[in-house]
């Protein structure tokens, strides 16, 4: 997943991006509302980790923005305010949950999971679609009882066609979803990450399908 992290606290910033970073993610951080907007008018995310106290503003009014102009990117709100009436104002606001400071980064990235599920309308981590089934947690894929781990790029891939199943994606937007705005990336990248996961799926009905002149899409064969 590609996150949108606005953060001004440079020491917890740095845990926070290198923590989901490891695990394969794509992260971009704003230090302030600013850089935020910015990044949001180039940028589709499919998750922001919102700090509320922020030099330029409130992150409060940030998600008001966001909600009012109808984006539906999930916003977690990173909040040192404990107080009830802090997390229910937020939530009213139109956040899809908060993390009290300071936190554990299980507790984050389990909470990134939970509001992805609810998002999708699932109950579980696994993707099943035709004879594939998908374990993001376990970095798994699962063709006809085969089983595959899949590397850091690989898996990311995999959970942007699976996540949206018969969607084309051009390989420059697969670019913008991939790799952060600091690494110098091609389109011949994602030629090479498609052809890991087609050997991957051999066999299998779900394929990765050209579609020529526009990207790729994941199908039923």
């Amino acid at each position: 997943m590609r996150y949108l992290l606005v953060e001004d606290n440079d020491q917890l910033a740095n845990a926070v991006l290198d923590r989901l970073t490891l695990d394969g993610h794509v992260v971009d951080r704003a230090p302030d509302l600013g850089t935020a907007d910015d990044f949001i008018a180039t940028t589709e995310y499919d998750m922001i980790l919102l700090d509320i106290m922020l030099p330029d503003g409130d992150g409060r009014q940030f998600l008001q923005a966001h909600r009012t102009a109808q984006r539906n990117t999930p916003v977690i709100v990173l909040t040192a305010r404990s107080e009830v009436s802090d997390r229910v104002s937020v939530l009213d606001l139109g956040a899809d949950d908060y993390i009290v400071k300071p936190f554990d980064f299980s507790e984050l990235e389990a909470r990134c999971r939970a509001v992805q599920r609810r998002r999708s309308g699932g109950a579980s981590n696994l993707h099943k679609y035709g004879d594939v089934v998908f374990d993001p947690l376990a970095c798994t894929l699962t063709v006809n009882g085969r089983e595959v781990r899949l590397r850091n790029r690989e898996l990311r891939l995999f959970e942007i066609f699976i996540a949206a199943p018969d969607q084309v994606f051009s390989k420059s937007k697969l670019v913008d979803r991939l790799f952060s705005y600091d690494v110098d990336a091609s389109e011949n990248a994602i030629e090479v990450y498609v052809g890991r996961l087609r050997k991957h799926l051999e066999g299998a009905q779900a394929q990765i399908v050209t579609v020529r002149g526009l990207g790729y899409r994941l199908s039923l064969s």
